[in-house]
This record gives structure tokens, sequence and C-alpha cells, in this order.
């Protein structure tokens, strides 16, 4: 499994924090050759130094991934440094909060181009090299849990992530006779900057209350904690790999068994009737 991805090729987006960044690491120990996309260009340059550091192949290319032209040179560069390409990994995403009665046309227009369109984007760049991988080329979506069930107060988050299930879907549909596999991920509560911003958001700020309020979030979860970004990165590496050769339109929970617990407790259960009563 250490050299799983050994002479492939990937590309990451959002791979300057988070689960990008632990995908991109994890894809290089690996074996594969990567290239670090995100728009920060100081986040990327320290995951680039992270994987080379530790022995790896890494390209940085900035990237904004709502926009078409600047995700198609990201594409053209990693073609042209590497010799092709075998994975396309989205990461990249934001977190916006409201309920449809108060969010504006800004925001709700935000998160659909970077969740959804971002996701187009990169695809339809990269789809016609994966259909020349002599591996098999795959494409794992990062998307979440509340595409199947959501909270209260992410409208516009909870529609872009069930829209991309929907694309990962059709994508299969398409790009299987290519020998394109397409898959998603729906990681629960992942320690992230992204959850970390959010706890912020939802706390007095300090570092105290954030590391209550994720522990509060972190029982949601039948493991009763938050996820660990390598641990969504090694459901993606899966994806990703050989291994998973015949899995494709799947949308895969890597989120502590939050899906499958119901919210309401029961009530204690009754005693039991002394003997002979």
């Amino acid at each position: 499994m250490a050299e799983e991805h050994a002479g492939r090729v990937a590309l990451v987006t959002g791979a300057s924090s988070g689960i990008g960044r632990a995908t991109a690491e994890l894809l290089a120990a690996r074996g594969a050759a990567v290239a670090v996309s995100a728009l920060d260009a100081a986040g990327t340059r320290e995951t680039v130094a992270a994987i080379t550091a530790a022995g790896g192949r890494a390209l940085p290319v900035v990237a904004d991934v709502a926009d078409g032209a600047a995700v198609a040179e990201a594409v053209r560069r990693t073609v042209e440094t590497y010799g092709g390409l075998d994975v396309l990994v989205t990461s990249a995403g934001v977190q916006r909060y409201g309920t449809v009665a108060d969010t504006d046309d800004k925001t709700w227009d935000e998160v659909f181009t970077v969740n959804v369109k971002g996701v187009f984007l990169a695809a339809r760049a990269a789809l016609p090299h994966l259909r020349r991988s002599t591996s098999g080329g795959a494409v794992v979506v990062v998307s979440s849990v509340q595409a199947r069930a959501t909270q209260a107060n992410v409208a516009a988050y909870a529609a872009a992530k069930g829209a991309l299930n929907a694309l990962v879907r059709s994508m299969a549909v398409d790009e299987g006779p290519f020998g394109v596999r397409v898959n998603a991920v729906c990681p629960g509560s992942v320690d992230t900057p992204m959850l970390r911003r959010s706890a912020e958001l939802f706390s007095d700020g300090s570092d105290a209350s954030v590391r209550r309020l994720l522990a509060e979030w972190g029982r949601s979860h039948p493991l009763g904690r938050v996820a660990e970004p390598r641990e969504v990165a090694e459901t993606i590496a899966f994806l990703a790999g050989t291994r998973a050769g015949f899995v494709t339109g799947a949308d895969v929970p890597v989120d502590g068994g939050l899906l499958s617990a119901l919210p309401v407790a029961l009530p204690p259960a009754a005693p039991e009737a002394p003997a002979g009563a």
C-alpha cells in the first residue's frame, strides 16, 4: 500500500490546508507526483515544502477554482510537468451560514461558484487527460454529510453539497465507458481550519471556547469526536487508487457514524417488576 500510487499523477484542489493538504501529502507519500492547487499561495508553498521534505514530488499551482482559465492552466501545467494526469481530488470549498429567507444573492452565488462550479471546471479541464490514464483515471470529490442530512442555517451549503453528489453520479455514468471512476466522500465534522472558523463564530472566539465547542460537536458523532484530516484522506486515497477499481458513483460517508444516529434519545428503560408481582 505504501507505493499504491507509484507512477501516478494527481491534482488536488484546496490543498493548502485541511483535508486537501492531508490528501496531497498522503498521495505523495504513496508514490504519486502531486500538483498542489489552492488560492492561498503561502499555504500552497507550505504543503509543497512538507511533501518535498518527506521525499515526495510536488508542484505548486496557485489557482482560483472559480476561474475556468486558471483551473485549465493548473491542469495544463500539471500535465506538462509530469506527463499526464491520473487523479483529480477536489477539496476546495467554503462554508456560509443562513436560511433561504436570510441568504442574499451574493452569498448563495459564492457558495455555488466555489463548491459546485469549481468542481465542474476542474473536472472539465481534467477529464480529457484522465481518460488517457493507463492506470485508470479517478475523480474524488469532497462533499459532506450535509448532502444527505442537514442542520439549521446552512441552506446554501447543504444545497451545494447535494448538487455535488448528483454531479458525481452523473459523471460516473458519463465517464465509466472511458475507464474513469468518479466518487465522493462525505465527511462529518473534521478538525480543519474551516471547522475552527465556524467554532469561532459560534463561541466567544477564545482557544478554550473553540476547543469546548469542537468537543461538543464531536460528541454528536457515535465515535465521540471529530475526525482528523488524515482519516478522510485515507478514504480519498483508497477511492483514487486501483484497489477501488470497481467503485464508481458512490458517496462514501466518513462521519464517525453521524448519519446512523437518531438525534432523539429514548427514555430510560422501565425497571423490572419484582418477582411474584
